[in-house]
Order: C-alpha cells, then structure tokens, then sequence
C-alpha cells in the first residue's frame, strides 16, 4: 500500500512538472517571442528604421514575458477580462502595432527591389511618391522641349538632328512604325500624321507643340 501511494504521489509530481515545464517552455522567447518576418529588407537604405524595427521586437517580446512573469497575464490569448488585463492587452496591442508598420514598410522595399528598384529610388518614392526613373524621365522630356524650342516647327523633310532621333524613338514607343535613324524623311512625316490623327490634333505632319506635348505624355 505504502509503495501504491509513493508511486502515485510520483505520477503526481510527475504531472505538475511537466505541465510547469510546457507553461514554462510556452513563455520562453524561443516558443513564444515575435520573430522578425521572412521578406523584410534588411538592406533598408534607412538603418535606423530597420534598427528601429528590431527594437521594437525586442520591447515587444519583453512585455510579454513581463506581464507574464509578474502579473500571470497571457496578452496573446488573456483568461480574463478583468481591467488589469485589458489595460495590458491594449498595450500589447499598440506595440503589436509599431512592429507592423515597420515590417510593412520594410516588406514593401523588399518588394520593390524585387521589380528592379534599388535603395536611392525607394527613397526618392517614399519622399514624394515619384520614383528616380520617373524623375529621369521626366528630366529627359524637359531636354527634348527645350531642343523643341531651338528648332521650332522648321523641321522639313531630309533634315538630320538629335531632336529628330528623339522623336522617332517617341513615335516608335507609340506604336507606329518608324526608322530611328535621326533623318526626318516621308516615314516620319506620316507617323506624326496617324499620331496627330489618332489624338484628334492637327494632321499635318508638323512637330508643333501640341503635338510634341501629347508625344511625351
């Protein structure tokens, strides 16, 4: 009989150490902790905002284990609902938060390189919402207006300029087919008028302004 209640005062022992042991285990950070996301960039161009994003793991982590430890408050899952563990809750929830917004940014980067963008344009986007190719681009339409105001509407068949070359390049990117050579000859000429036609401008073949605007559009 004594050896039965040895054994079964054992088995007891037994089963309230493992079950410490699982509930010690669940709050570890190993089992338990926020674990930064796969997909982050981690070659951020702002480090103190990838810096930051670890951080707030790390204070995430850190006060669950806390509320945990000192008050037996599980803020993932809560057992009550009394106003200690909704105030802990809340706050858990707001930190939650921080991890968020810094992981989605920090997804969205990753992403982008991605489709081929690197840090600098990430940067440019983020700043006003216009990529560094967009820039560029838009740069590029400034030179060819320009180069437009050098040569006016005098361009005439057989003449051979860079702004011709440019617009041939433009009128190919539409659609139409043209010899990108730089010489303004009749291909040319009747690209502008299907251009002009199709955007329900002038058809006359002439590089005016309207058109060299709808052009760079």
């Amino acid at each position: 009989m004594k050896e039965i209640c040895i054994s079964l005062l054992v088995i007891i022992a037994l089963v309230v150490g493992c079950g410490q042991y699982n509930q010690y285990q669940r709050f570890t950070l190993k089992n338990y902790g926020y674990k930064a996301t796969k997909g982050v960039d981690l070659n951020y161009h702002d480090k103190t905002f990838l810096l930051d994003y670890y951080e707030a793991i790390e204070d995430l982590n850190s006060y669950v284990i806390t509320q945990w430890s000192a008050n037996s408050i599980d803020v993932r899952t809560p057992e009550s609902d009394d106003d200690e563990t909704q105030a802990a809750t809340k706050t858990y929830t707001k930190k939650l938060a921080y991890v968020k917004y810094y992981e989605g940014q920090l997804r969205k980067s990753s992403k982008l390189k991605a489709k081929g963008m690197t840090n600098q344009d990430i940067r440019s986007f983020e700043e006003d919402g216009v990529t560094l190719e967009d820039k560029l681009r838009d740069a590029h339409k400034i030179k060819i207006m320009d180069m437009f105001g050098d040569v006016s509407n005098t361009v005439v068949i057989g003449d051979r300029s860079a702004f011709v070359y440019e617009i041939q390049k433009l009128l190919k990117a539409k659609g139409h087919d043209v010899s990108i050579d730089g010489v303004f000859e009749n291909m040319t000429a009747e690209a502008i008028v299907a251009f002009e036609t199709k955007h329900n401008l002038y058809p006359d073949g002439n590089l005016d302004v309207f058109t060299l605007e709808q052009l760079l559009d």
